[in-house]
């Protein structure tokens, strides 16, 4: 016998406001798993997750609130998220950090600024973060992505919600950094970002060990990213619900100074 309900469905279409309609479908879509493709580019496998700004909410998280310790790796943060009844969609290491575990430039997080912009001219050779350009990539208060220079960064003074600082710069301008060659013979795990519009982002990870130069490459030639910046090298990793982790091997992997992640609603 069919099932009767006690108050037709078609009227309870006609009852209810719009608005609900609206807020269900948007708890919906942040329950959604993020759009995320393994892509072949010059001989190599690239994982990336597309993220759009008006359906998820990326957040930077480097310290527990609660105990004020940093969550150091993506399965901590996880377990956090858990406990809160809140499940983990995506997270990836954010930028360079120093020995003390600490964020080496710009982080901003829910519009505080945790350290500030970096603008020392290091050794080259001392590590990534001192070849030229660095940048930040950020979200502002209006909710749009952003990557740019650390130059063009202080000089815009726009204020942003969540930032990390990290170099270098893949790609400037549609232009690849000119500091990277071709071929170079350093093979590291690499990770990056780009926003190709306000409103999208894109992480990748490599998936097995790549130059500079391709990697900069697959950001303008695969992605069409005018502008993408350097995470961080052979510790980086992702997780992504529903495929798990990519990038380097967990035995590669340390203590991050700052994770992006979403959560679902």
């Amino acid at each position: 016998m069919p099932r009767r309900f006690p108050f037709p469905l078609v009227r309870l279409c006609r009852v209810l406001p719009p608005v609900f309609w609206l807020l269900a479908c948007a708890c919906a879509t942040a329950d959604r798993p993020l759009e995320s493709a393994s892509l072949r580019f010059a001989d190599q496998s690239f994982r990336i997750v597309r993220i759009d700004l008006r359906r998820h909410a990326l957040k930077l998280y480097w310290r527990d609130p609660d105990s004020g310790q940093p969550f150091g790796d993506i399965e901590t943060l996880r377990r956090w998220g858990e406990a809160r009844g809140r499940k983990l969609l995506f997270a990836a290491n954010a930028g360079i950090y120093d020995r003390a575990n600490a964020p080496l430039g710009l982080h901003v997080e829910d519009g505080r600024t945790l350290v500030p912009l970096n603008l020392v001219h290091g050794n080259p050779a001392a590590g990534n973060f001192s070849l030229r350009p660095n940048g930040v990539f950020a979200i502002d208060l209006e909710g749009h992505a952003l990557v740019r220079t650390s130059e063009a960064f202080k000089a815009a003074h726009r204020p942003v919600r969540w930032a990390s600082q990290s170099g270098p710069m893949l790609v400037i301008d549609g232009q690849i950094n000119p500091a990277f060659a071709d071929d170079s013979g350093s093979l590291k795990w690499r990770s990056g970002v780009c926003a190709p519009s306000p409103t999208q982002v894109v992480f990748a990870v490599s998936e097995t060990p790549v130059n500079f130069h391709t990697f900069a490459r697959f950001f303008r030639d695969a992605l069409h990213c005018r502008d993408a910046l350097y995470l961080d090298g052979s510790i980086s990793q992702f997780y992504i619900d529903g495929v798990g982790y990519a990038g380097a091997p967990a035995f590669m992997v340390k203590p991050y100074a700052g994770i992006f992640a979403v959560f679902a609603s």
